[in-house]
């Protein structure tokens, strides 16, 4: 039987054994490193950010607009600051005077962007040359008005 196997020697098993080996502790790692990589950073300490996020964050309660939410919010951030100005030692507010006070200013205070006249004309012809290209991309228009009307809602929020 020894006679019809050629001889072997130990270092031709050991080059064996090490051709075979090597491509398949290759792969394993290969595979196993891909999926600790998309692990990283993923843990329960890691910081998300809007762009990790499959959607955009919104606050519902800001767009409901619902004026007792508002004010409940508005409340609480008066509170927070009349604890902190009692923590440092400081005189704290009158929570109650300067809710009524900012919710008076808001009320009397008109929207900016809805009476400009000249802004709201603007802010068309903005979304007329974007309609303009859109089509020229061969994208759907956008409904002019509704889109205005967006654009203004969206200059409001910025001066606060």
């Amino acid at each position: 039987m020894g006679s019809l196997l050629p001889a072997v020697s130990n270092g031709e098993i050991i080059l064996i054994v090490f051709f075979v080996s090597v491509p398949v502790a290759a792969l394993a790692f290969a595979i196993g490193a891909g999926n600790a990589l998309r692990q990283v950073g993923k843990g329960g300490l890691s910081v998300e950010f809007e762009s990790d996020l499959a959607q955009p964050l919104r606050d519902s309660d800001a767009e409901s607009g619902s004026a007792e939410i508002q004010e409940q919010e508005l409340r609480q951030m008066l509170e927070a600051k009349a604890y902190r100005q009692r923590a440092r030692g400081e005189a704290p507010i009158d929570v109650e005077a300067e809710l009524e006070r900012l919710l008076a200013e808001a009320a009397s205070t008109p929207a900016p962007a809805a009476g400009d006249a000249e802004l709201r004309e603007e802010v068309r012809q903005l979304v007329v040359a974007r309609n303009d290209r859109r089509q020229r991309q061969g994208k759907e228009p956008l409904d002019v008005d509704a889109e205005v009307a967006r654009q203004l809602r969206d200059l409001e929020g910025m001066g606060q």
